[in-house]
């Protein structure tokens, strides 16, 4: 059955929306590369296609976006370590032709609009299943021994210490070389279970590395805790206000299996049995800073329901911020079970913010950009109505930027425009990357904790005012934003317009 799209109007907007209006929310989208979308295709149509995706996140309140750049030990970037992806070029380790950097022009771009951009690599798959041939600089090809293969895939042993090591070059290699607002990494740890009665194959890294843990399971969950704390520390080094964010399978442990794991009541695959994923665990070290387990199923699914999961992650990921994996696509087809005329994007987004949680991502950026079933637009007005700033992070800083210089409003060529000048920094950590702008009416309080007065988040030091005759008094506010999100004190002016 498929639900009858959201068209928004008073009464929708009346009719069981939790309109609560959160300052600081977390607003992802994807944008997968794997899947072959953008495979041989020349770079100004790649270029259109990604500028309209980013138009029309803007539009409808997307914040962050999730940029996968290394699907198989390949890059999407210039790469210090590894070839050219085949999922760009269409032949991996040919550069692409005229030459342009894919990470680098998405940073731009998004941080022209206000966006962060969080680098979306997988760790382990070194090749998927497709049937391409491997570039001679792959890392395969130098380090054989390294790596397993499962089924039609190969994959970077977890359990080799060198593939940790190498990993954390990689990543540095990036943050080292692109502004990136964080490190991003989806569900694929282990492989995935797969049919015909398929085995790890890593007893010979097991017999070489197994550092006396007598558990296989325990064992593997070790060699993905070591990289994730590896990979913690590395950005911590390199670049400490870059954010590192893990998107988990959506169900940790099923409550079925008793012991002293902490399961919900579902029964599918699970994180930290199957994928050898210890999630909690990395969330309760502090080596992660965001968790977006991916909730893709409906509410009222037998096996894994929505409801039932999300509370269940929002009772247990409580020392970082919880953000949710949602999928356009089903929670447009599903009907609400509290009212069937209608699809379960309402009662979902109500579960969100009913249960604190810091925010939502996109799956998949495509479905989102296309408006399926009225989705994008629906979220635009019922509950990103108005842009919101990066949840807070004050276990990586708490410092807050100094505040604006010179906000004074100019007439120019261009219309009315208010301008101001970057506050100064001592260091990197407290410079201003992005301003906010807030707008108040004339004897309205000046309350900034309000998100309903946010009219626009940008990284330009200039603000194009809507002249209209200058009839009307309204005072400006913009405060600076610094890279983790911190926001600064004040700077008001009161304008005419």
């Amino acid at each position: 059955m498929t639900a009858t799209v959201i068209t928004v109007h008073k009464a929708e907007a009346q009719n069981g929306v939790i309109n609560t209006m959160p300052k600081r929310e977390f607003r992802g989208a994807w944008i997968q590369t794997v899947n072959g979308q953008y495979k041989g295709m020349p770079r100004d149509e790649m270029q259109r296609i990604l500028t309209t995706y980013l138009d029309n996140f803007k539009r409808c309140g997307i914040n962050a976006v999730m940029f996968q750049v290394r699907c198989e030990g390949d890059a999407l970037y210039k790469s210090s370590y590894e070839p050219w992806s085949y999922y760009l070029t269409g032949e991996q380790g040919k550069a692409p032709d005229p030459y342009w950097d894919p990470l680098e022009w998405m940073v731009r771009e998004c941080h022209k609009r206000g966006m962060e951009l969080h680098a979306w690599i997988n760790p382990y798959r070194a090749k998927t299943a497709s049937p391409h041939d491997m570039a001679v600089n792959h890392p395969y090809h130098m380090y054989p021994d390294h790596f397993f293969k499962y089924g039609d895939m190969l994959l970077f042993d977890p359990g080799e210490p060198y593939n940790r090591e190498y990993i954390c070059r990689v990543v540095s290699d990036i943050l080292r070389h692109y502004d990136v607002d964080g490190l991003h990494m989806d569900d694929y740890f282990y492989p995935y279970p797969g049919g015909g009665g398929k085995v790890i194959p890593d007893d010979a890294t097991y017999a070489k590395y197994n550092n006396g843990i007598k558990d296989r399971a325990a064992w593997r969950r070790y060699n993905v805790s070591e990289l994730i704390r590896m990979l913690h520390d590395t950005i911590r080094t390199v670049k400490p206000w870059v954010k590192f964010g893990i998107s988990p399978f959506g169900i940790y442990h099923n409550a079925r299996r008793g012991g002293d794991v902490p399961g919900s009541d579902t029964n599918g695959l699970e994180d930290y049995e199957d994928l050898y994923a210890d999630i909690l665990y990395w969330v309760n070290k502090g080596w992660i800073d965001y968790a977006m387990p991916q909730l893709y199923w409906q509410i009222g699914h037998k096996v894994a329901d929505y409801e039932t999961l999300i509370r269940w992650w929002a009772k247990y990921v409580t020392a970082r911020p919880l953000i949710i994996g949602e999928s356009v696509e089903n929670s447009i087809k599903y009907p609400d079970p509290a009212n069937p005329e209608r699809n379960q994007l309402i009662p979902k987004m109500n579960l969100e913010r009913s249960l604190g949680v810091a925010g939502s991502c996109q799956w998949y950026g495509g479905a989102f950009s296309d408006n399926k079933g009225n989705y994008a637009e629906a979220m635009r007005q019922l509950y990103f109505s108005r842009p919101a700033l990066p949840p807070a992070m004050p276990f990586l800083d708490s410092k807050a930027p100094s505040k604006v210089k010179r906000l004074k409003p100019i007439w120019t060529e261009d219309g009315y425009i208010l301008f101001w000048t970057a506050p100064k920094a001592k260091s990197v950590m407290d410079e201003a990357t992005r301003y906010v702008i807030y707008r108040f009416a004339a004897g309205e309080p000046m309350d900034m904790s309000d998100a309903s007065h946010i009219v626009d988040i940008t990284s330009q030091t200039f603000y194009r005012l809507p002249y209209d005759e200058g009839r009307e008094r309204y005072t400006y506010v913009v405060t600076a934003l610094d890279r983790v999100g911190n926001e600064s004190k004040a700077k008001k002016k009161a304008v005419r317009l």
